[in-house]
């Protein structure tokens, strides 16, 4: 299996199917990020944008958002989506230079790509004191344990798995996961929060082997291997899937006098 960073920059080739197969996210999310705040946040980073699922909320919230994006086919695709009020760089996190600060940092399902040296002096830097950073996302499993075997089971000459692991070893049960943990043991940042936002979705057994097809895991194998294990997945699948597709929210906030 290929490199972290070679799956991070494995999406342009997918932009498309990205923005049509990936969820979007809910006010439940927007309104916890801002009672969390509990002041009014006018500025807003993205680090990692993919094609805005996430940059659309907050912006149309009348937040003014900078979404950051190191692949440009997925900048493009997000640019056909987003409000106009929205400004947008090319650039990954690690790219990013100490300047203006936000109200709100946060990253939709990509602060696992960002290098973990130096990652959270290099985030305070970019936050105004006590300003929030808030990461969101988790991985979309099928609801029917059956079928879920049998998909695992139909990958198995492809992949052992398609999740990303944990970045800092966390295991599964532990009660606070990644980044959280990562966040508890900084100087940077206090009053570390974790909680969870149900979502449970239908797809035709197509849309899911969609979805399939913007997961890293997949977008890194040689293409032939890739038709081979779609073609072999629908074959098991059901006419329609549910899919458990809940969002664990990371808060934290940026210490005063650091």
């Amino acid at each position: 299996m290929l490199g972290m960073s070679d799956r991070a920059l494995s999406f342009g080739a997918r932009a498309e199917a990205y923005e049509r197969f990936r969820p979007g996210y809910s006010m439940e999310l927007f309104d916890r990020v801002m009672a969390y705040a509990g002041r009014p946040v006018r500025t807003a980073l993205e680090i990692g944008a993919g094609t805005g699922k996430a940059t659309r909320l907050f912006a149309q919230q009348g937040l003014s958002v900078l979404a950051t994006e190191p692949d440009g086919a997925m900048l493009n695709e997000l640019r056909r989506h987003v409000p106009a009020t929205v400004r947008t760089a090319q650039a990954a996190f690690e790219d990013l230079q100490p300047g203006e600060k936000y109200g709100l940092v946060y990253a939709a399902a990509a602060l696992h790509w960002t290098n973990p040296e130096g990652r959270w002096p290099r985030m305070a830097a970019l936050l105004e004191p006590g300003g929030v950073f808030a990461s969101f996302g988790g991985p979309i499993r099928l609801a029917d344990q059956a079928v879920e075997e049998a998909v695992r089971a139909a990958r198995a000459p492809f992949l052992e798995s398609d999740e990303v692991p944990s970045p800092d070893g966390t295991p599964p049960d532990n009660d606070m996961q990644w980044p959280g943990t990562e966040l508890q043991r900084s100087e940077w940042f206090t009053d570390v929060q974790q909680s969870l936002i149900e979502r449970r979705l239908m797809m035709s057994a197509r849309d899911y082997v969609g979805h399939l097809s913007t997961i890293s895991a997949y977008l890194v194998l040689p293409a032939l291997e890739q038709e081979q294990v779609f073609r072999q997945i629908m074959r098991v699948l059901p006419e329609t899937v549910e899919l458990v597709a809940d969002v664990t929210v990371h808060l934290a906030r940026r210490r005063y006098g650091r």
